[in-house]
């Protein structure tokens, strides 16, 4: 017996996924696995930085700075500290969160920076380790968009390392003094608060800094060729004196920084998915429109193979980054997976973006274009919050058993 509804349902089934044409930029339609909480998250940040961020972000980029000035009208959408739950926070699920870094990082990793060290490096050490003193005193602030915050960690000779820090807080009394110095912090230029890491007698602590206590000071870090939409600094302490109240209380070693930039990549897994999305839509509409030898860029074989291989690099990275939101959104996910997303994304973002200013020639060079901005800024998301080297060996680790570190 011919088995006509079998052959009905899929000659129908047929016709209607013929119907619905991917869309080139969510081609396995990743966004309608969102709840609607998630897309209305996404497509408001999208149409604000369309607004407010895309008009002024080549300028920001061309002078190496970014106004502090944006941080009230991201505090009342509800971007900073987003994942956080009170004192001001939004309080929403991690894949909304990394939608958002998605839609920022879309227009320039500099404003997804500005926005993770806020809310995943500042705000999340006080929110996780800070006393209920200190969260009062800053994070609904903080939240508003109020009070900018940075993060101490890394120093000229201590990056990968951080165990080996040579920033000191010693005892002083009821006291604590503290002295160094730490290095390519961003937003330490306009910052009114930094979360600041150093090395006691008992082991590394973590301590509230506000700006403005003597002995305090921010250097721009000049002449900086990627990431230039963004403040970095490098913060000096000399013999500056806090109060005992002025250490997170819980923090103790090394896990309290390391549970910070945890957070911090896991923004940054989902950030960079909006960087090489944006290079492939403009290597796409360049390509269609561009024309050589009387035909579009876009008709040759060449361009094809590439455009192919950035749809595959850009989907992908998007499965990658909603597949590990799930899991922190559920059972959790482990900082190994973490590292995967961060070294997987950052590396297919870096090829899309490189890919892309080839396909728009020398107009790939300009501010005029997106791609190659885009491109110099992946070069440093590609190192900061963990090389590329440091996150290979947390993978060999977790895989092997072994320990490649020392």
């Amino acid at each position: 017996m011919k088995p006509v509804l079998s052959h009905t349902l899929r000659g129908a089934g047929h016709d209607a996924a013929a119907a619905r044409r991917p869309d080139p930029l969510d081609f396995l339609a990743i966004d309608a696995q969102l709840t609607g909480e998630e897309r209305a998250i996404a497509d408001t940040v999208r149409r604000y930085a369309a607004t407010e961020l895309v008009p002024h972000v080549g300028e920001w980029y061309e002078k190496g700075t970014i106004d502090r000035a944006i941080a009230p009208g991201l505090g009342r959408l509800g971007l900073l500290g987003m994942h956080l739950h009170g004192y001001g926070c939004a309080g929403t699920s991690a894949v909304a969160y990394g939608l958002a870094c998605r839609e920022l990082e879309a227009v320039d990793s500099g404003l997804r920076s500005f926005v993770s060290v806020q809310g995943s490096l500042a705000m999340f050490a006080i929110h996780r380790w800070g006393s209920e003193d200190q969260k009062a005193a800053w994070l609904p602030r903080m939240a508003a968009g109020e009070a900018i915050g940075c993060f101490g960690l890394t120093e000229a000779d201590a990056g990968s390392d951080p165990a080996s820090m040579r920033t000191t807080a010693r005892r002083a009394g009821a006291d604590w003094v503290l002295n160094g110095a730490k290095m390519w912090i961003t937003n330490g230029g306009f910052a009114d608060v930094a979360v600041v890491w150093a090395g006691t007698e008992d082991g590394i602590r973590g301590f509230v800094v506000p700006t403005t206590v003597p002995g305090f000071a921010a250097h721009p870090v000049r002449h900086k060729l990627s990431l230039r939409a963004s403040v970095t600094s490098e913060l000096v302490f000399d013999e500056v004196r806090l109060p005992a109240e002025a250490e997170l209380p819980a923090a103790d070693g090394l896990r309290g920084p390391l549970s910070c930039l945890n957070e911090a990549r896991y923004g940054v897994l989902w950030g960079v998915v909006g960087a090489a999305r944006e290079c492939f839509k403009e290597a796409l509409d360049y390509t269609t429109v561009r024309q050589q030898f009387g035909r579009p860029l876009a008709s040759f074989q060449l361009s094809q193979r590439k455009l192919a291989d950035l749809l595959i690099a850009v989907t992908t990275a998007n499965l990658v980054a909603l597949q590990i939101g799930r899991l922190k959104d559920t059972v959790g996910v482990h900082p190994a997976q973490i590292s995967f997303g961060k070294l997987a994304n950052v590396r297919s973002a870096l090829e899309v973006a490189r890919t892309a200013r080839g396909m728009l020639g020398a107009a790939g060079i300009t501010l005029e274009h997106t791609v190659m901005r885009h491109l110099a800024n992946l070069e440093s998301v590609v190192t900061y919050e963990g090389t590329e080297e440091m996150h290979i060996l947390t993978l060999g680790k977790h895989i092997t058993g072994f320990s490649a570190f020392r």
